[in-house]
């Protein structure tokens, strides 16, 4: 069991464990934790974003143009694999985020055939804001530990995701 106080996956895994001895329930210690983590962090995202009219999936392609760096520029192919979606979802986010003047489209000077995704000023700014108010936020959320835990739980957290990556 967990250090500290009991809390609700300390009373659902003790619950589990009674009504079905028969099975071993020690990975919802971890993995019932990290979900209910990711409840608070997707409500923390949502609030951040939406201090600046953002939706979470326009916040992840903004953010992959900008993390580009300048002149911070992807092809849509590119952004497909950052954000992990399909490209005609993509296709769709792209018209919708230019139409809101967040981004532009055009040739890329290599292959005119091809086409670049390019933040625009206004995308730029939009994105920093959020981005300062989403770290700010996140701060928060792990206050709970020391910077030296904060380090160690990202490494085990980076050995658990390892497979998926």
């Amino acid at each position: 069991m967990s250090q500290g106080p009991d809390d609700e996956v300390d009373r659902i895994v003790a619950a589990w464990g009674r009504e079905r001895p028969d099975l071993d329930v020690t990975p919802l210690e971890v993995l019932s934790r990290v979900s209910r983590l990711s409840r608070h962090l997707d409500l923390s995202r949502r609030h951040a974003f939406s201090t600046h009219e953002l939706e979470s999936w326009e916040f992840d392609v903004l953010s992959a143009l900008r993390r580009a760096g300048e002149p911070y520029e992807l092809t849509p192919t590119q952004l497909v694999r950052q954000t992990l979606v399909t490209s005609g979802t993509m296709t769709n986010r792209l018209a919708r985020l230019e139409g809101r003047g967040f981004v532009d489209r055009a040739a890329s000077a290599a292959d005119q055939r091809s086409k670049l995704v390019r933040l625009t000023a206004e995308g730029r700014d939009v994105v920093d804001a959020a981005l300062a108010d989403l770290v700010t936020d996140e701060r928060r959320l792990l206050q709970g530990l020391s910077p030296q835990r904060q380090t160690e739980l990202a490494q085990l957290l980076k050995g658990l995701l390892a497979p998926f990556d």
